[in-house]
């Protein structure tokens, strides 16, 4: 087992979603234990759409569980319970699936979870299998799910139904799985192949790492793009089209008239608001009695799809879009016709829209990058599309703090000021005391992360969620001090709020070595306002010395001064 301080990002990410969506829900579960089965199937069983209910009910873990902790039965992906059996509706070629989940907080695999798997497979999966022989040996709820599985199967023979059965087996465990359980894995599938010859046999290991990414994931979306006119073919599955402002709407839209928030999650920034830039997009949408088509005055939409394939000449079927440039423009849209959804059926107006379909995940971050760089904002803005950014900002939730990696995302969601970290922020506070730089940090807060090697320093050379959150927690409690600093100019709290931070860190942890393994620690709740004030005299009084103007703090040597004065109190101490 792997050591609390060796854990992944990931590893830690997940067991600090699971601990507090547990005491969030403590009443309905044990222990987190228990709540790690549910949500391990809510990860895995996310696309089908099952509500919470449905996922509890096909829990089954307990006493006799052989090994299973969840089991559901799916036909055509719905599903099934024994009540259903006479009356399903079973046409040739239906899919029948068992899903069988095992999920244990336990930080690798065992050949004994597989072994179980194995006994229980044998046992209850062949169709001549009389549930009597083993009603001491599994409990009533996994002998029920297994029956069904075989009564429907018998019962609906002559439907020739395409069997699946799929195992999945997961817990904390990172990316590293031992040989031994790999061939237990093996010879498990060939055991049931050897029970049903014709059947999808498949399993999967559900690891740290592949639960943050059914756990990011936004249930997959299907939709269909109806076009004004054919659209131009770049080659290979890429178009340009023409699709009517009503039909764009409709596409962006849920069946209950909300706004699909997940297809825009690749934008770098979120809504701007009543900015002049969308001021001037609603003005055009307003003005409808006019010969000029609002296409002609608009850049357009470009999307990025998992897969794509034309229905009609003037249809698209898009799996899992991603609007990664023009998100502004479809905000308000949407709000247009939010307003008077009357305007929809006498549109006549278009938008331009390139949908791209790429075939490698390098070259979908590169549109991300090209569309997005070609506007003017801040370089970070660019970087936060990668992973370490979404486990931060995943991490920060679990701890009621939000991750502004997109500029507005939660403001827009009527989150306290107080509670959002901003990712320019977090970056100058890390700068601050990781690297001993708070010039840098307050000479460059726009183009922090856009030097690649600070980038590595601070981001993947060693992430560490626990420090990350709790540097972010000691700036808002420090910069929140500062700024109610009376007898100060905003400008001198501006230029003395990184020195006062790392003296504060510094005092507290008693050296002026500060690594990310110490900030994983730092007590950020103990510090008093008393401490802060007390750095703040420190910092001010030889940033006066030195001509108290933001020279002083933008330069490199005043640090230095700050370390040294630091030292000597705590030599004298």
């Amino acid at each position: 087992m792997r050591k609390a301080e060796s854990l992944t990002s990931n590893q830690i990410l997940v067991k600090s979603i699971v601990s507090k969506e547990f005491k969030e829900d403590a009443a309905n579960y044990k222990n987190e234990n228990e709540y790690f089965e549910f949500f391990s199937a809510s990860q895995i069983l996310k696309n089908l759409n099952l509500s919470n209910e449905e996922i509890s009910d096909g829990i089954v873990g307990g006493g006799n569980d052989g090994g299973c902790d969840a089991i559901y039965v799916l036909l055509n992906g719905e599903r099934v319970t024994s009540d259903m059996l006479s009356g399903l509706k079973v046409t040739k070629g239906s899919i029948l699936e068992l899903i069988i989940i095992q999920a244990k907080m336990t930080m690798g695999f065992s050949e004994d979870a597989i072994m179980k798997f194995k006994t229980t497979s044998e046992n209850l999966l062949p169709l001549d299998c009389d549930n009597k022989e083993y009603e001491k040996r599994y409990n009533e709820d996994v002998l029920d799910e297994f029956k069904l599985f075989r009564d429907i199967i018998t019962t609906y023979i002559t439907s020739q139904i395409v069997i699946s059965i799929k195992y999945f087996y997961s817990t904390l465990a990172a990316n590293d799985i031992h040989e031994n359980v790999i061939n237990q894995k093996d010879e498990l599938i060939l055991k049931v192949r050897g029970i049903f010859p014709t059947a999808k046999v498949a399993f999967d290991f559900v690891h740290a790492d592949e639960l943050m990414s059914y756990y990011n994931k936004d249930v997959d979306f299907t939709g269909i793009l109806t076009l004004s006119e054919s659209p131009i073919s770049l080659g290979g599955n890429d178009y340009v089209a023409l699709i009517n402002l009503s039909n764009y709407f409709n596409f962006i839209v849920d069946n209950t008239g909300k706004l699909r928030y997940g297809i825009f999650d690749s934008n770098v920034r979120d809504y701007q608001g009543n900015n002049s830039v969308n001021s001037d997009i609603a003005n055009t949408l307003s003005e409808r009695n006019t010969e000029t088509d609002f296409w002609w005055l608009n850049n357009g939409v470009t999307i990025i799809a998992e897969e794509l394939r034309p229905i009609t000449t003037k249809s698209l079927e898009i799996k899992n879009p991603e609007v990664v440039n023009g998100l502004q423009t479809s905000r308000e849209i949407f709000n247009y016709f939010s307003k008077d959804s009357g305007l929809l059926d006498s549109e006549k107006r278009n938008i331009l829209v390139r949908i791209i379909c790429p075939k490698e995940e390098s070259s979908r971050d590169k549109v991300i990058f090209a569309t997005n760089n070609q506007t003017s904002i801040p370089k970070y803005s660019l970087r936060v599309t990668d992973n370490i950014h979404l486990q931060i900002e995943g991490y920060f939730k679990t701890k009621g703090l939000y991750y502004d990696r997109r500029k507005n995302y939660y403001k827009n969601r009527n989150k306290k000021s107080s509670e959002i970290i901003g990712v320019p922020f977090l970056a100058q506070c890390l700068i601050t005391l990781v690297l001993k730089q708070p010039d840098y940090a307050r000479a460059r807060p726009s183009s922090l992360l856009a030097d690649n090697n600070t980038y590595h320093l601070l981001y993947e050379a060693s992430p560490n969620l626990e420090a990350y959150y709790r540097v972010a927690k000691t700036g808002k409690i420090v910069k929140n001090i500062v700024d109610l600093s009376e007898g100060l100019e905003r400008s001198e709290k501006s230029d003395i709020l990184f020195y006062v931070l790392y003296a504060v860190v510094s005092k507290k942890m008693k050296t002026t070595d500060i690594t990310f393994d110490k900030l994983k620690d730092f007590d950020f709740e103990t510090l008093s306002d008393e401490e802060i004030n007390n750095s703040k005299e420190l910092v001010y009084q030889l940033y006066k010395e030195e001509g108290g103007n933001s020279r002083v703090a933008k330069s490199s040597t005043f640090i230095k001064k700050v370390i040294d004065k630091l030292n000597m109190q705590q030599e004298t101490s």
